[in-house]
């Protein structure tokens, strides 16, 4: 039986991973907003979103920053405008299932609304872990770019010690920076002793910063406050790499003048093709697997 999946969307990781489906039989894909692309793909329904009969779809692809508030769709490679209202939501089918890089309040509520199961992808621990590889050497490539000193020898502190954090500082040190972690959990300060780290409760995060050349945040709260960024040396460079709108205070920062960058979808920048097949890898493992309980 053929399944039939939509496209809404995406940016440049959705190349490769609409190359990846390809290979899937038994498989038509409808590609809504990439209309503006130099390159087409040949087999494929290259669909207005006006004409897509969602009611037909057995899955939904939405790009990684899924919708805003108001359902809205980026689209990288169109110049469409493309809403994701109730209504729309109201026309899926109730076998539908919708993919999305990461949800919010407004996606929550109308696939909850209309009972369709929605799969955010960068929520899933083998999607994350996968994508922390290319997040950390976005981090290394943007280090290098904005210092006039060698990573080796730096002094970094690398704030959450999860999926995204354990990469960076283990890639930071194999270049010889001398690298500490900021966490909360025994647990955690223990196992980033174990690694050859230094240890940081969250509580003393601010003691710590006087001699930190990188500030790598990745917690998604307001965890870099004034109390850390007033004792940065004026060379230091904060990395936020947390989802928009980071956990810096980038406005005190920017009063210091000390320089803070929202490094946002690193894996997209640096290396969208595998960004792309680590998502693709995800669902189709999914839609094998619903194929095979048909």
């Amino acid at each position: 039986m053929t399944q039939q999946i939509a496209v809404i969307g995406g940016d440049a990781r959705y190349l490769e991973l609409i190359r990846q489906l390809q290979v899937l039989p038994e498989l038509t894909i409808h590609l809504i907003g990439f209309d503006k692309l130099e390159q087409g793909f040949t087999g494929l329904h290259q669909t207005d979103f006006d004409d897509l009969d969602q009611g037909q779809m057995d899955a939904i692809i939405l790009p990684i920053t899924g919708t805003d508030q108001e359902g809205y769709v980026e689209t990288v490679f169109s110049d469409q405008t493309i809403q994701l209202t109730e209504d729309w939501f109201s026309g899926l089918n109730d076998t539908t299932v919708v993919f999305t890089g990461i949800s919010n309040a407004y996606l929550d509520a109308a696939t909850e609304r209309f009972n369709v199961e929605l799969i955010p992808l960068l929520n899933r621990d083998d999607v994350a872990i996968y994508n922390s590889i290319p997040t950390a050497e976005g981090t290394i490539m943007k280090a290098i770019e904005h210092t006039d000193y060698t990573i080796h020898s730096s002094r970094v502190i690398v704030v959450g010690f999860g999926r995204v954090g354990t990469t960076v500082a283990n890639k930071f040190a194999a270049l010889g920076a001398k690298v500490s972690v900021c966490a909360k959990s025994i647990m955690d300060l223990a196992r980033i002793t174990e690694l050859g780290h230094t240890a940081i409760p969250f509580h003393e995060l601010h003691e710590h910063t006087g001699e930190c050349d990188l500030l790598i945040n990745t917690v998604p709260d307001r965890v870099v406050t004034k109390n850390e960024i007033q004792h940065l040396p004026p060379h230091g460079i904060i990395f936020d790499l947390a989802s928009k709108p980071g956990g810096t205070d980038f406005d005190y920062a920017e009063h210091r003048g000390i320089k803070a960058i929202l490094a946002k979808s690193l894996p997209g920048v640096v290396a969208p093709k595998t960004a792309g097949k680590i998502l693709a890898d995800v669902i189709k493992q999914f839609l094998i697997k619903r194929e095979e309980n048909q």
